[in-house]
């Protein structure tokens, strides 16, 4: 392009990845031929004529003349004459629909259900959800806030061969004990003020489908001893009825209390403990898993791209070394808020640390300098953590982190890790 953004050269492999012409692209403005995702708001080109820096392999879409969108990376770079003049820039990209479908592909891979995770503690998991899908005994999911422990209850309903009938969910700790009682179990008209006609419990609702109890830590001691009997004899009682109701429901529990603990103090009851932790999965936190944060954070810049009408392309490398520093106390659930916040502020183009909510920006980590941050530091970083998390032994270290033995020894070599003394 010259300095009024025209086209001056167009070559063989731009006219096949754009569907243009080359004698239809010449003369003609730059972003009337190349529709790209960031013409108006944040041209790359324009970038590099105002600092003088090339950009190099910048993800971006563009719109071909028969009204696709691809995915392209560009590179830039400045046109000087033999006095060393500007006179104008020029564009090289390659087009990556292919390299889109292999990542689709990788990501298919990494999924059940509604669950992403390349970690190897997850890969377990699912490889545990199809056989305890099929079973009937009750489940019970423990794991921190934001975990995705609904996630996994729904991918176990699913899963099995209720997946017709209702998947039907209540939060135990959302409600006080007298309204919980009515919400599990129904009532009948004048069993209490205000109830003028019968209505039907969650247990009902979900009558040969999957009930999950999220918070189940949270109930009294009193209904626990319904919820007991409702496990015991599958037969429950409405409030104000007198007649016994059938229950053909598969129940899976969920908290982020330690209930072992509480059936020690006396507050959990030791038989109903027994009696939904037939079968027990344990979600591992965000920071024990960090490896899946760039491909959950791609999930979600994509969903919100969907919902907002917004062409965000993804994180900068400054914005992932702060993501792969932070502990994420909030798991999951703060990873997607974060990004929404960042949604909000950016534009257009790649997420920047001013985007991010105020205890994500770099002066408030802690210090770290984290702008400078390169892959292999986030790399040496994520290894050393796996190393700690397995006592320093290098077999454990390998399976968890999905990687031969001697792939493990020549990156510790590389980076130069030794254990503390």
């Amino acid at each position: 392009m010259d300095l009024d953004w025209r086209v001056t050269f167009f070559n063989q492999a731009a006219a096949e990845i754009i569907g243009v012409p080359a004698a239809e692209a010449l003369g003609r403005p730059c972003c009337e031929v190349f529709r790209a995702s960031v013409c108006e708001s944040a041209c790359v080109l324009r970038h590099t004529l105002e600092i003088g820096k090339p950009v190099v392999n910048r993800a971006i879409a563009i719109l071909r003349a028969d009204g696709r969108e691809i995915p392209i990376s560009v590179s830039t770079a400045l046109l000087k004459n033999e006095f060393g003049e500007i006179i104008g820039g020029v564009e090289t990209f390659r087009d990556l629909s292919l390299v889109e479908e292999l990542r689709r592909e990788i990501r298919r891979q990494y999924r059940l259900q509604d669950i992403l995770s390349k970690s190897p503690l997850m890969q377990k998991i699912f490889s545990l959800l199809p056989e305890i899908a099929h079973s009937d005994s009750t489940v019970l999911i423990q794991g921190e806030s934001g975990t995705g422990k609904e996630l996994v209850a729904r991918a176990l309903h699913n899963l099995s061969q209720r997946a017709k009938a209702p998947f039907v969910a209540v939060n135990c700790g959302a409600l006080p004990d007298t309204l919980l009682e009515s919400e599990l179990f129904g009532h009948t008209a004048g069993a209490f003020t205000d109830a003028r006609k019968d209505r039907l419990g969650r247990f009902a609702l979900a009558e040969k489908g999957t009930l999950f109890l999220d918070e189940i830590g949270d109930i009294s001691p009193a209904l626990q001893v319904r919820l007991l009997r409702v496990l015991e004899e599958r037969t429950y009682m409405p409030l104000g009825s007198s007649r016994s109701m059938k229950a053909d429901v598969r129940i899976i529990t969920a908290t982020h209390k330690d209930l072992a603990r509480f059936v020690e103090d006396g507050t959990f009851r030791t038989d109903l403990y027994y009696r939904i932790n037939v079968v027990k999965i344990k979600l591992p936190r965000l920071a024990a898993r960090k490896e899946d944060i760039p491909l959950l954070a791609e999930h979600f810049i994509e969903r919100f791209n969907k919902l907002k009408g917004k062409k965000i392309l993804g994180l900068s490398h400054e914005v992932l070394a702060i993501f792969m520093r932070h502990e994420w106390p909030g798991n999951i659930r703060e990873l997607e808020n974060a990004i929404e916040h960042a949604f909000i502020l950016c534009p257009s183009g790649l997420i920047q640390p001013q985007h991010l909510p105020e205890h994500l920006q770099p002066e408030n980590q802690s210090g770290l300098i984290l702008t400078g941050l390169t892959l292999e530091e986030i790399e040496k970083k994520a290894l050393w953590e796996a190393l700690e998390r397995n006592q320093w032994r290098r077999l454990a270290t390998a399976r968890e982190l999905g990687v031969d033995k001697s792939t493990l020894r020549r990156k510790i070599n590389h980076y130069r890790i030794n254990p503390p003394r």
